[in-house]
């Protein structure tokens, strides 16, 4: 096991008194964004948090159905520190998964893989792609004897994000229920108020053992010999119950404030019921063993509304309201939502996996690749303590990075792709080529820098860019016959491209350009000198290759772009060269609006994700192409639906896909504030009088 730290009940929220600098008013323009749900909706799942821990609930307000969400949005109590390995029975050990390759830098340089021959590399590798997982904590739900979702009727919930409290009216039979909930925003705890008109109400808190699976909602409740629970302390209204399996031990602190009584109804499910019509109780989930009592309900209600009417009004705000295009109102919808989504699943101590802390994807693992579309947005939206609270990760995994760089004969440090809180790479066939995560934490941190200019931030973070820099020079290889710098030997962005074909993808290149130049002006911010090797990089870097019709390539290598669909599938990440990314000399503008036009008439539109649509509104936006900025946010694709609760949805098992909401916030800053030397206002909305967007407190890209 691996733990990691790094009446009626609705509240009534009162107007906020407003600084004169505000032209927005904020508390309207959060309410009127409110997901409200009258009917059942197994996709509908709405959550709380606080970027370290996150509870999702069904229509009940709690996690009362957790086997009818599985399939849609699954019912997640998970936090940045649940983590889980299974028994290492056959002492498997991470360089059985490595595999040598020849990129023609006259070396070996071993990856970790996943192997396609059985035996016992191939079993080491799906150990180590498996573990550790992430775990989910517990079911925190009603207990409600025999009825069933069906039975719910009569329901009125929503969510309340300028207080973070979700409110739940429904009915079961003659019997009214109103559930109100809220995550604590400093604990790993949840408070929940329930009123039963004819009942008296009753929770259950049921512990599943881990699935260890790669897509789900992490709960196997099969082998409840496998794991125990046991209560280890308790009073005449709190119990301490302390869950144990393999190596795992943690900790679940259960409240109330009525007079109640408990009973351990099987191995691992307890119920707590009341005596009365009412029960208060806060449900807390920790590490060790806890020293203090838990918060009130009602204390935790009120730091909830405290910590969100803080939030709301110090970070930037963006207000679609007197713009008359009718597709605003759903804009300005998915912005909101997503502003508050991120903050609960995406603004811990480590980088997030792409399904939050709601349910398991590649095993509950994070990708680094993805951090920029989960994060970049919060420097832009004037947020930058919550990019930070991540970012203080990257200094813990160094001694990790490092040794992969030096593993493959690299200098610096060479960041993985999937992994989990203690850098583990995780075997990939695919992962382990990408290298466009590499410049990921340069870009980032220069946008905490921007956001106040704070030498310390220079201080703090010089090490991890020089030594990721020093990766980034040793990687591409100098061409002396045509006395350029290239790159091969990788996997881009468009993952259909091959390691051992892939030469000068666009983005890379654009990337490396631009990641190497941030580096060298840190190091004048830190009154060292230029490296001229590193500006000779700069100078040099091939420009992005084009055909005859002046459209640029997915690849140097592949001159068939545009006739092979293997090429016009999957993310178009040419356009990430010039959106992304500023302007720069690698790039011809015109060649780049030739591309996004043919893009955006021929490519395999069903084949993309989420973040690929602010991607191209980033593009198009910096391109001088308003119309296509907006129509890429709004595209009618699959993966461009954005759920009631805020969610993008991408397909049956990717029911939630954050990185496309981090896209949105970023597209949109951009959009609004613009970049570096862009002298245009609003430049990614149409002049044509449908489009009067108001912003306040938003930073400029480069």
């Amino acid at each position: 096991m691996k733990f990691f730290r790094i009446f009626p009940i609705f509240i009534v929220t009162v107007l906020p008194a407003f600084t004169v600098e505000s032209a927005i008013n904020r508390y309207n323009l959060v309410t009127r964004n409110h997901p409200h749900l009258t009917d059942l909706d197994t996709l509908g799942s709405l959550s709380v948090g606080n970027g370290e821990f996150a509870f999702t609930v069904d229509i009940t307000g709690l996690q009362t159905f957790p086997q009818q969400y599985k399939n849609g949005i699954p019912l997640g109590t998970q936090s940045q520190w649940g983590w889980h390995s299974f028994s290492n029975e056959m002492g498997y050990k991470h360089s059985e998964t490595l595999k040598n390759y020849d990129f023609g830098r006259e070396r070996k340089e071993p990856y970790s893989v996943q192997f396609p021959e059985k035996g016992r590399q191939q079993d080491a590798s799906n150990w180590y792609r498996a573990n550790p997982h992430r775990l989910h904590l517990g079911i925190l739900g009603l207990e409600l004897g025999d009825a069933q979702l069906k039975d719910i009727q009569h329901i009125h919930q929503y969510l309340d994000m300028w207080s973070g409290t979700i409110k739940s009216n429904f009915d079961i039979g003659d019997n009214h229920y109103e559930v109100t909930t809220a995550s604590h925003p400093k604990l790993d705890m949840i408070a929940t108020t329930i009123f039963s008109t004819r009942d008296n109400p009753a929770v259950k808190l049921h512990f599943p053992y881990p699935t260890g699976n790669h897509t789900d909602d992490g709960c196997n409740w099969n082998v409840n010999e496998k794991h125990s629970s046991a209560v280890v302390r308790q009073t005449e209204r709190s119990l301490v119950i302390k869950r144990m399996f393999d190596n795992t031990v943690y900790y679940v602190t259960v409240s109330w404030e009525n007079d109640a009584k408990w009973v351990q109804k099987e191995r691992n499910y307890f119920v707590i019921q009341s005596q009365g019509h009412s029960l208060e109780l806060t449900c807390r989930f920790s590490m060790e063993m806890p020293i203090d009592n838990n918060p009130s309900a009602e204390k935790t209600f009120k730091a909830s509304s405290a910590y969100w009417k803080k939030f709301w009004r110090n970070g930037a705000a963006v207000d679609f309201s007197q713009c008359t295009d009718p597709r605003a109102k759903e804009l300005e919808r998915r912005v909101i939502l997503s502003q508050y989504l991120l903050a609960i699943q995406c603004a811990g101590s480590t980088p997030p996996q792409e399904t939050g802390l709601t349910y398991n994807s590649w095993f509950g693992k994070f990708h680094l690749e993805m951090i920029w579309w989960h994060q970049a947005h919060f420097a832009l939206w004037n947020r930058p303590e919550m990019l930070e609270r991540t970012l203080e990760w990257y200094r813990t995994v160094e001694p990790v990075a490092k040794q992969i760089a030096e593993r493959q004969g690299f200098d610096g440090v060479r960041w993985m792709k999937m992994t989990d809180p203690s850098g583990t790479e995780a075997p990939s066939s695919v992962g382990s080529f990408l290298i466009w995560q590499q410049p990921h934490i340069i870009y980032l941190a220069e946008l905490l820098y921007r956001s106040n200019h704070n030498p310390d931030i220079i201080k703090k973070y010089y090490q991890l860019v020089q030594e990721t820099a020093a990766f980034m020079y040793s990687f591409a290889m100098f061409d002396k016959e045509k006395n350029r710098f290239i790159l091969k030997g990788y996997i881009p962005a468009q993952e259909t491209l091959k390691a051992d074909e892939t030469v000068n993808s666009p983005f890379e290149l654009s990337y490396w350009h631009f990641a190497m130049q941030i580096a060298q002006s840190w190091r004048e911010r830190m009154n060292e000198r230029r490296l001229k090797e590193w500006d000779d990089l700069i100078n040099k870097l091939s420009p992005l290759a084009y055909n005859d019709d002046h459209l640029y390539l997915a690849a140097e290598s592949a001159p068939d772009t545009y006739k092979n669909i293997r090429f016009t599938s999957d993310h178009m990440a040419v356009l990430g060269a010039l959106g992304v990314l500023p302007k720069n000399e690698l790039i011809n503008e015109k060649y780049m609006k030739n591309t996004l036009n043919w893009i955006w008439d021929n490519w395999n539109w069903d084949e993309t994700w989420g973040w690929d649509y602010p991607m191209t509104a980033m593009n198009a936006t910096r391109l001088g192409e308003p119309e296509k900025a907006v129509n890429a946010l709004l595209m009618n694709k699959r993966t461009n639906i954005y759920l009631v609760n805020g969610h993008n949805y991408q397909d049956a098992r990717l029911r939630i896909y954050l990185p496309g909401n981090g896209g949105l916030l970023t597209a949109i800053a951009l959009m609004c504030a613009g970049w570096d030397g862009c002298t245009v206002d609003n430049p990614g909305f149409p002049t044509d009088g449908r489009w009067n967007v108001k912003w306040e407190g938003l930073k400029r890209m480069p």
